[in-house]
């Protein structure tokens, strides 16, 4: 597959959308490109930040241009994982972070507390589908259900050639071999998100809740997203979540997934981006966080799919002019155009706009 689709399919997307040019004053085009978006948003300082590691190839790409573009900015980031950047945010070691989830409410007021006189921001900054990998000879074209899937990690299946995953492949030539569930070893926004899907798809049978660490019993542990991708690639038998762009990079086989209209549906920039269009803002102001709707019934939306969030001050930070100058870069339309090689879905432009208008405030 190849990722331009993931682009076009976010411009198909943002064409359909009619608050597109709402909000926005950035005049860059993605046929402006990454580089000449950086430049204009350009703001000297060092940064250090940390976090999510599904972000992480979006920040090198980021990083790269805007640095490359302004000579006086210092960025560093560093992949440690959705629940240490937050740690980082709130022990104040960190600038701003990136998470694949929001902030909860026993962290919001803790993040709050380091930005006098604002608060802690909640900024989606790509999309970051999460992709069913698994590696199992001679099976392609897998499918499957939440509540197959929920089994699966849970441990309640643990044969490729159960009956539940046979109903849902006939045709499909299923050894008889034990199944490997690979799970994130250490807290993520990947997980949480991927695990909040099975509990509001599967309750029945999932019943382990949603969080950045994992809760099911049995399994094997892999560290950050380039581990997963990694442990799946090498080794027979096994299934995991990672965000796509690990899986694009790694060339692993992904599930088409069964959404609330009773379809499976194989995972692209079109499918992602009809259920991230459906999301609804549950932050008031500028704080924009996203409450998707995993169990959506719009006719072709792939279902798992997290947003990646920047947490930044809306003031108060001594570093709030940095902050702001590589912030709008990310996203500005040429920021968002950066990630179309590299397997994330650019943001719906509705969700785009507002993003930037409200990064447009820091101070």
């Amino acid at each position: 597959m190849k990722l331009q689709r993931y682009y076009v399919a976010g411009i198909a997307l943002t064409t359909a959308l009619a608050l597109a040019a709402c909000g926005s004053d950035n005049t860059d085009s993605p046929a402006a490109g990454g580089a000449s978006a950086a430049s204009s948003n350009c703001a000297g300082g060092q940064l250090t930040a940390q976090g999510s590691s599904a972000q992480k190839n979006a920040m090198d790409e980021w990083i790269k241009t805007y640095q490359g573009q302004c000579a006086d900015a210092k960025i560093g980031y560093e992949s440690t994982g959705s629940g240490a950047g937050i740690q980082a945010f709130i022990a104040g070691t960190a600038d701003f972070v990136g998470s694949d989830s929001a902030l909860k409410p026993d962290e919001q007021p803790q993040a709050d507390a380091k930005c006098p006189g604002g608060q802690a921001l909640n900024l989606p900054m790509v999309t970051g589908p999460i992709a069913v990998v698994y590696n199992v000879d001679g099976v392609d074209n897998l499918q499957l259900s939440a509540s197959t899937l929920a089994k699966i990690f849970s441990s309640k299946i643990t044969k490729w050639n159960d009956p539940a995953i046979a109903a849902e492949n006939q045709g499909a030539k299923l050894p008889a071999t034990a199944i490997q569930a690979v799970h994130r070893s250490d807290e993520s926004g990947t997980t949480d998100n991927f695990t909040k899907y099975l509990s509001k798809t599967a309750e029945a049978d999932w019943t382990f809740g949603n969080a950045k660490a994992w809760k099911a019993p049995g399994g094997t542990g892999g560290n950050k997203s380039d581990g997963v991708a990694s442990l799946v690639k090498s080794t027979a038998g096994t299934i995991s979540y990672v965000e796509l762009s690990f899986a694009e990079n790694s060339d692993l086989k992904k599930a088409k997934i069964k959404n609330g209209a009773g379809e499976y549906t194989e995972l692209t920039g079109e499918s992602a981006g009809k259920t991230i269009a459906g999301a609804k803002i549950a932050g008031t102001g500028d704080d924009l966080k996203l409450e998707i709707d995993y169990a959506t019934k719009e006719a072709g939306a792939y279902p798992i799919v997290l947003v990646t969030y920047e947490i930044a001050c809306s003031k108060g930070s001594p570093k709030a002019a940095a902050i702001k100058g590589f912030l709008s870069y990310t996203a500005s339309t040429g920021g968002q155009s950066a990630l179309a090689e590299l397997g994330y879905a650019p943001l719906p432009e509705s969700v785009r706009s507002k993003v930037e208008a409200s990064v447009a405030k820091i101070a």
